[in-house]
């Protein structure tokens, strides 16, 4: 488990099959730019510990937390000093427009154990040109108070529009470390634009590393996402908006996807333009890299999938539109013996079997430069 910031990385549905156990233009996504002056810089900065906030581990410091955030006029940043600073999930920190939320790296929010099944650390909802940095969030897995529900986030991103999240690292949460996604009724949400995530490590949490619903334009890269477990997907990444609307232009850039007890990686219907590059799926229980339904306009170049304990890229059910350039697929299917003994009586046709299929309802596949 890489519970380390890396610098830079080298580089049923879900749930039966996985669902059924995708790669074409390049996604519009870029990174979003936010004017320093955004976040207000240069004006209202409001340090926690001066609304009461106590960082000693025992205090509840969720007031403190939201007096600063409320307190900034039109935006600004609020300072969070080293510390342990204990956090009602129930009620959550709320962030708003036009802020920066600056955490020392030695600065800790630790969740409250509860016993919903729907709880937030950090939410960020219906808001613009948010940035955060640094710290660390601790969800409240270990002492959750009961067994049902599988939403209980590290951070909540949902609506929002420019959202930048840095240096931080995620871990113990009931549900997801990172969800992004809209609000509204399917068909008609509001989704979130322009989301960066820069140099995060999102780990052992019970559900998923990173989930994305209903978006256009985000950006992951320089990011860790291991060892989700727990409660079914349990992938690293999963991007499932299912009927509520699209997932469009997503990049995945230089990441690291690893021991995981689901799959690598998952992308669902209602899911387009999607790049994923220069990423390291690796000793995951499940597939390294899954696309199911029907996801459409997949990128998936220069990735290297291995150690994974089922195939290590699989492009099923109606999947469209889907280019797998110039991977690295090696050590796959480690979980089958049999697949194994093959690889021994036939090794060429083996390795292409236990590290790439193709399902015969997907369209306009292009797959070449495989190493395998």
């Amino acid at each position: 488990m890489n519970d380390k910031i890396p610098p830079h990385p080298i580089f049923a549905t879900r749930r039966d099959f996985l669902r059924c156990s995708l790669l074409a233009l390049p996604p519009l996504a870029l990174p979003a730019v936010f004017p320093r002056t955004a976040w207000g810089s240069a004006g209202t900065v409001i340090n926690v510990r001066d609304k009461g906030a106590k960082g000693d581990g025992h205090h509840d410091d969720t007031d403190a937390f939201q007096d600063a955030v409320d307190a900034l006029p039109g935006g600004g940043t609020v300072i969070v000093p080293p510390g342990n600073y204990i956090i009602d999930a129930m009620r959550a920190v709320n962030l708003r427009s036009n802020m920066l939320l600056q955490l020392d790296p030695n600065a800790t929010l630790t969740a409250i154990p509860n016993n919903s099944p729907r709880s937030h650390v950090i939410k960020v909802w219906s808001a613009n040109n948010v940035r955060i940095e640094g710290g660390r969030i601790i969800g409240e897995r270990n002492n959750h108070g009961g067994m049902g529900g599988e939403w209980g986030y590290g951070l909540n991103i949902q609506a929002s529009n420019q959202v930048h999240v840095s240096n931080m690292h995620i871990s113990e949460c009931w549900g997801d470390g990172i969800w992004i996604g809209a609000i509204g009724p399917n068909g008609n949400p509001v989704v979130s634009r322009d989301v960066t995530i820069d140099n995060v490590v999102s780990t052992n949490n019970r559900r998923q590393g990173l989930s994305i619903g209903p978006v256009d334009g985000v950006v992951i890269m320089n990011s860790t996402f291991s060892n989700s477990n727990g409660t079914k997907p349990e992938s690293g990444i999963d991007i499932e908006p299912q009927a509520q609307g699209l997932a469009r232009n997503i990049t995945i850039d230089h990441c690291i996807i690893s021991g995981n007890h689901g799959t690598g990686m998952e992308i669902h219907y209602n899911v387009s333009n999607v790049t994923v590059k220069n990423c390291s799926f690796r000793d995951n229980l499940g597939y390294g890299l899954l696309t199911a339904d029907a996801p459409s306009q997949i990128t998936i170049i220069d990735n290297v999938m291995t150690g994974n304990g089922l195939v290590g890229l699989v492009i099923a059910g109606q999947s469209s539109h889907i280019k797998a350039i110039d991977n690295t697929l090696q050590g796959n299917s480690a979980r089958y013996a049999r697949r194994i003994a093959a690889a021994i009586a036939s090794p060429n046709a083996a390795a292409q079997k236990r590290e790439l299929r193709i399902d015969p309802e997907t369209r306009d596949v292009t797959v070449s430069g495989t190493k395998f």
